[in-house]
């Protein structure tokens, strides 16, 4: 006999349905009625999917936890809050690529489709309360991105997907293997049923332990943390940099938000098993993405070893998770850090992809030299975003590192808010380089004009000022999203 249908199943992945059956119509409706000199007519379709379900996310705010399909999905503050940051950069990602997809000769409507579907199962990861829903959500944001990654059908660009695809397929098989250990060691892959049999001692705990390590390898890939971000330079720089910016933020967020509910909500018993781990692996990938990221002289590369540091301030917040305590700040600290960061990327990357030129021109460091005489409010701009990645005042990304230092010496763990600081101060250095080009060397550089462009340029930098001088606002938003378990 067929079981009733449950409702309430639905109503939980309502964002994620609305933006999955919109992707569908829209692969339909560019297929046969969008002709293939009209696909800004698809990227305006693709916007306003994301827009429809962002619009219908933010009503959900504040409305009571619930769970569906067997408790295998979570509708709750954190679910929405992340969902809210992962349609917003959908947007963003999607204003980036209007132009400049037409400019490099990759204009394809099936690029925004496959956008929409990464981001959906982006938006499945942040909901998941069970290890197969995790995986099933992990390939649903990564095939996507490894197809755009390869879209523009040059060398590069299909040697970064096939890079991409490869290496993330064998971190996949970590999650895989990780998730029969967990399931061997408790008879179960739901979040919270691991957390009871691991508490009352109903689980093998040297299964449980090995399992949870597998899995921190795949999201430790999805974040781009040492030693597993090697895939990251070659990629960002060989993808479609509108692609790039992109995967550069809604990969990362949603990794670091399926890290925080697994970790949290399934493994607090072997936190002091896992806590040594995490705080090497959060030291070396703040000191590796800094260090390396000095040499560079390729911007894109430059900002794929940034990328990886910022992976490891992320993770200073989420080394004391096993501390009752500390942990609900610190996660809220790290959500925080993860829109700080969202909103400098994309702005970022904006100013980028404006200067951008066919073949690969414009992407040094050295094409940057006189912005500020022909270009002084985008220099400004990009000098903004500089900051914030720095860390400096009065930008959003300075707020965001006192959060997170401020959780790992409240966890016990001064010495790694020490790394911190010190790499902080590296990463000025090549951070300036771009400001010191920029106002302080001659050159004749010229930037595309594009709307989308400019106003996502614009908006962010807005947003990074501005929201600096009230973060009580949007920390208190992260603290009321922080898991339902603490």
């Amino acid at each position: 006999m067929t079981p009733p249908v449950n409702y309430l199943d639905f109503y939980t992945l309502l964002p994620y349905l609305i933006l999955t059956v919109w992707a569908c119509l829209l692969l339909f409706v560019d297929a046969i009625f969008i002709p293939k000199t009209s696909k800004g007519i698809t990227a305006l379709l693709a916007a306003v999917g994301l827009a429809g379900a962002l619009g219908y996310s933010i009503t959900q705010v504040g409305i009571p936890p619930a769970s569906g399909f067997n408790r295998m999905v979570a509708l709750d503050g954190f679910s929405t809050f992340a969902n809210i940051l992962l349609l917003a950069s959908g947007l963003f990602g999607v204003a980036l690529a209007y132009g400049y997809t037409r400019r490099m000769g990759i204009e394809r409507g099936e690029y925004y489709t496959l956008l929409l579907f990464s981001v959906s199962g982006m938006m499945l990861m942040a909901q998941a309360t069970d290890l197969i829903i995790v995986f099933l959500a992990l390939e649903l944001l990564s095939i996507p991105l490894y197809v755009l990654s390869a879209i523009a059908r040059k060398l590069d660009s299909e040697e970064s997907g096939v890079k991409y695809f490869l290496l993330g397929a064998f971190a996949s098989g970590f999650v895989v293997y990780g998730t029969a250990l967990i399931f061997g060691a408790t008879g179960t892959t739901n979040l919270a049923l691991i957390f009871v049999q691991a508490a009352s001692g109903g689980a093998s705990i040297l299964l449980l332990t090995i399992g949870a390590a597998l899995l921190l390898v795949g999201f430790g890939f999805k974040v781009a943390a040492v030693p597993f971000h090697m895939w990251t330079p070659d990629v960002y720089q060989g993808a479609p940099t509108s692609v790039t910016a992109f995967m550069a933020a809604g990969a990362k967020i949603a990794g670091f938000t399926a890290l925080f509910r697994v970790f949290t909500t399934a493994f607090p018993a072997i936190a002091p098993d896992l806590t040594n781990i995490l705080w090497v692996i959060s030291a070396l990938t703040m000191i590796l993405g800094n260090v390396i990221a000095i040499s560079q002289s390729n911007i894109k590369r430059m900002l794929a070893y940034s990328a990886i540091a910022h992976a490891g301030y992320i993770l200073m917040a989420f080394v004391p998770y096993g501390n009752s305590a500390v942990a609900p700040t610190a996660v809220a600290a790290g959500l925080f850090y993860l829109v700080a960061y969202a909103v400098s990327n994309f702005g970022t990357w904006g100013v980028v992809i404006a200067l951008e030129k066919a073949e690969g021109r414009g992407l040094e460091i050295n094409d940057y030299a006189g912005l500020s005489k022909k270009y002084p409010a985008l220099a400004l701009a990009m000098t903004i975003f500089m900051l914030s990645l720095i860390g400096f005042p009065p930008t959003l990304g300075m707020v965001g590192k006192f959060y997170l230092f401020r959780s790992a010496i409240a966890g016990g763990f001064p010495g790694l808010a020490i790394i911190g600081v010190a790499t902080s101060l590296i990463s000025a250095y090549y951070y300036l380089r771009v400001v010191v080009n920029m106002y302080m060397k001659d050159g004749d550089p010229t930037v595309e004009r594009e709307p989308w462009l400019g106003f996502t340029a614009v908006f962010t930098a807005v947003v990074t000022v501005v929201v600096s001088f009230v973060p009580q606002i949007l920390f208190l938003l992260a603290s009321t999203a922080v898991l339902k378990s603490y």
